[in-house]
């Protein structure tokens, strides 16, 4: 049961993290196990956003199609976020 969790947060990180790359242009050096790690980390940004905005609504299950909305919204402000943390790096910021 626990292998089939990781295998469905894997993909759903995949997809979101990927999505999120296509929606946010530049170019990012970060593989597809970062990209995994984007939509993972942007799930829970985006489950975050939503419980403080939305409240929770458990009778709906834990996987819908809004919390795929959320978590390319999530990514996409992890990714924000990367990227100003780099460039700040690289500037000896």
């Amino acid at each position: 049961m626990i292998i089939w969790l990781i295998i469905v947060l894997t993909v759903f990180g995949l997809i979101a993290g990927a999505l999120a790359r296509l929606l946010v242009p530049g170019p990012d050096p970060i593989g597809i196990g970062g990209t995994i790690v984007l939509g993972v980390i942007g799930s829970f940004v985006g489950g975050f956003l939503g419980y403080l905005l939305l409240g929770k609504d458990l009778n709906e299950g834990a996987l819908q199609p809004s919390g795929l909305i959320g978590s390319v919204i999530g990514a996409v402000i992890a990714l924000l976020i990367y990227r100003a943390a780099v460039r700040g790096r690289a500037r000896g910021v």
